[in-house]
């Protein structure tokens, strides 16, 4: 599928690579892929800036979103009965101060490819159904905006939540994929 990408957005996947690789995410979902998309001159970031986004905002959100949702939640791990400042403390005292951050960075630092999220499959699918649906022989960044926002996805509620209007979106994303 890959060979039917135009330049931006090939250059979309790389950049959501490194995306992901600054945040120490595990995995490239849609958030990473918006951001990318977002932050490169194309068809993507055009139909979100037409349709009237704070493109910058919505790079911001999303940042935020990838960075929030990577984090441990002391929270959600007292409900489930963990102590995470037990648990950092006991391995400390084992392993020595920072041994589970040294060991974060380890296991981060061996990998070369960050693999995609299902969702992140599910949407590079999406994008080039709505390249053939176009009639387009090749996929662009704003056939890839258009697979984000055909479905469930984080970087759809990015979107919702910030205030786009998605069949504008998705409008304007159209438009520049018939003329890719």
């Amino acid at each position: 599928m890959f060979e039917r990408f135009t330049k931006d957005a090939r250059s979309a996947v790389v950049e959501a690579q490194l995306v992901a690789r600054e945040a120490h995410s595990d995995q490239i979902d849609t958030r990473h892929v918006l951001v990318a998309l977002a932050e490169q001159d194309g068809p993507a970031r055009t139909a979100l800036a037409d349709s009237g986004l704070d493109v910058p905002g919505l790079v911001e959100r999303a940042r935020a979103s990838i960075t929030d949702g990577d984090a441990l939640d002391p929270a959600a791990l007292a409900a489930v009965g963990i102590d995470l400042d037990e648990v950092t403390r006991r391995t400390e005292a084992t392993f020595g101060e920072g041994a589970l951050a040294r060991a974060g960075r380890v296991l981060r630092g061996r990998r070369k490819h960050i693999p995609f999220t299902a969702d992140a499959k599910k949407s590079l699918e999406l994008a080039l159904r709505e390249a053939i649906r176009l009639g387009s022989k090749e996929i662009s960044g704003g056939h890839l905006l258009l697979g984000m926002t055909r479905a469930d996805s984080p970087a759809r509620r990015i979107l919702s939540d910030g205030g786009a209007d998605l069949d504008q979106v998705r409008h304007l994303a159209e438009r520049s994929g018939k003329a890719a």
